[in-house]
């Protein structure tokens, strides 16, 4: 009887299909920043010689922001609206781009990463306002799925992303050597600094579009009547009280833990794949960004299965279940030589696509107002993709030889990861299943 009731809920309330919508085409937005992005980690370390672990600061600058800005995100939404959270998020988003513009131009990596930074304050206000709207947007019974609908289009615009990464990006940069490019900074600085510049101009481009284009939406947004959920409650919130119940909450709080985990992991996962393909087989970074775009594909497509099944499935016992097939690939990624070893890495990628919005649904789940709030620590919890990146990194930077590299060997850290996401997706399936039986 519950699967049934479940299955034909409305996915969106009638008179919110078209703000529905216009919320789902920020997904792709965010999700185009994140993905244009993790390639730049390879970029950024061949055009500034830098190590692995400082090119890794990328991600650490790029996530940071999303731990600054996910609080006072959350209380603006709560005190205000979740159109001024947007209209916050999309204008501070505008500005980081543009922010690449003065960085090139001073071949300056510490105001590149305070670019990626700007960007994702600005992100923090996006998410934190639109998952939440997204869940608001019709029957409760429903909310998951509607989520994880919406959550469908961020990895269309992460491929779009991946696609510009690839090939107005990686493909134009200089062909020489990271040998090369250190003989040359030694012996003919001035060279050096001019292909710098060169490849620089090329980096910034698209980012520069990319800024243009979320100024638009941000225009669209200003002029459109957007609706605000539980509007005559926001003003009687009182924050501590709402952090008092969120805190003694066991469910939301180990949704926050495994959210951060998984972040950390899908970041490890797409970031360093250009890596493990240049050094276990000797691929160029544009051939290597074609794997991720594969891996890409195959987690949209996964995204769009696993939201069919969880019409008759448990969220809790499909993560839990996802989450052990990604470790097991993981395992692969550690053991296997060569293209197995890269299969595996793509596989992950299917395993991964329904987890970041089931564990928001699940961690936001009946908390009602309490929610504009909540989602402040989910997207702070976002902030596992700007830690533990630097820290794979840093387990590169060991070169360990073989016949375990220390490429294969720090995806162990996300073999952890994916223990922690298991534990709390079978944990959540035993609560729904007590809970079922204490009902009949």
């Amino acid at each position: 009887m519950g699967k049934k009731s479940i299955s034909h809920t409305p996915l969106v309330g009638r008179e919110f299909i078209v703000v529905y919508c216009m919320i789902t085409t920020l997904f792709a937005l965010w999700g185009f920043a994140n993905d244009i992005t993790n390639p730049m980690v390879s970029a950024f370390k061949s055009i500034l010689l830098v190590s692995n672990f400082e090119s890794s600061l990328v991600q650490f600058a790029f996530y940071g922001g999303y731990c600054l800005m996910a609080v006072p995100a959350a209380i603006l939404v709560t005190k205000t609206s979740y159109k001024l959270g947007i209209l916050f998020g999309l204008g501070i988003y505008s500005i980081g781009c543009f922010l690449f513009v003065p960085a090139a131009d001073m071949q300056e990596f510490k105001l590149f990463l305070l670019a990626y930074f700007v960007m994702t304050c600005g992100l923090s206000f996006l998410e934190t306002s639109a998952n939440p709207y997204i869940l608001s947007l019709g029957h409760p019974a429903s909310a998951t799925r509607r989520l994880n609908l919406a959550q469908a289009f961020n990895p269309a615009g992460s491929l779009f992303g991946m696609l510009v990464a690839q090939h107005a990006i990686l493909a134009k940069l200089s062909r020489s050597t990271d040998e090369e490019r250190a003989a040359l900074r030694m012996t003919e600085p001035e060279k050096f600094s001019s292909l710098v510049g060169r490849d620089l101009g090329v980096l910034v481009t698209p980012y520069v579009a990319l800024g243009i284009v979320v100024f638009l939406v941000f225009a669209i947004f200003f002029f459109k009547d957007v609706p605000n959920q539980s509007e005559g409650m926001r003003h009687s919130l009182s924050v501590r009280q709402t952090l008092q119940r969120l805190i003694a909450n066991r469910s939301y709080l180990e949704g926050v833990v495994a959210q951060a985990f998984y972040v950390g992991v899908q970041i490890m996962c797409w970031t360093f794949v250009i890596q493990y393909a240049e050094e276990e087989l000797g691929m160029s970074k544009a051939d290597a960004q074609g794997y991720n775009i594969v891996a890409m594909s195959i987690f949209v497509c996964s995204r769009f299965v696993c939201t069919c099944l969880l019409k008759f499935v448990s969220p809790g016992r499909l993560l839990f279940y996802l989450a052990m097939g990604g470790g097991v690939l993981i395992l692969g990624v550690v053991l296997l030589q060569g293209m197995l070893g890269l299969y595996c890495l793509i596989g992950v990628s299917g395993c991964m696509s329904l987890m970041f919005p089931t564990i928001y649904g699940i961690a936001l789940s009946g908390l009602g107002e309490d929610s504009k709030l909540g989602a402040a620590g989910l997207i702070l919890a976002i902030g596992g993709g700007s830690f533990l990146p630097p820290l794979q990194g840093a387990n590169v930077d060991l070169n360990l030889s073989a016949p375990l590299s220390s490429i294969r060997l720090s995806f162990l850290l996300s073999f952890l990861c994916f223990v922690v996401i298991a534990i709390y997706g079978y944990r959540t399936f035993l609560r729904s299943a007590l809970a079922g039986l204490t009902d009949s």
